[in-house]
């Protein structure tokens, strides 16, 4: 390794892609976030793949939870 390097031609490159990810800037409550960053802490994982997992599980479960309701109003509707 050298004592010196010239970086004075040097330029800043574009952060490495991920495909299937997409960079974005979002606002969230400071306990939310040291929530999930101690959860992160405890498990070793990045908090933002914790956030990332709770998100999908949200919208999983939220598709459940359509899907159940539109169940439940077709079997009322068939037995009145």
């Amino acid at each position: 390794m050298r004592k010196e390097y010239d970086l004075s031609d040097a330029t800043r490159g574009p952060a490495v892609d991920q495909p299937g990810k997409t960079r974005i800037t979002i606002m969230l409550d400071n306990d939310v976030v040291a929530a999930f960053r101690a959860r992160a802490s405890d498990t070793g994982r990045g908090y933002q793949t914790a956030i990332n997992r709770a998100l999908r599980e949200h919208l999983a479960s939220e598709g459940l939870e359509t899907t159940l309701r539109r169940v439940v109003r077709e079997e009322l509707r068939n037995a009145g």
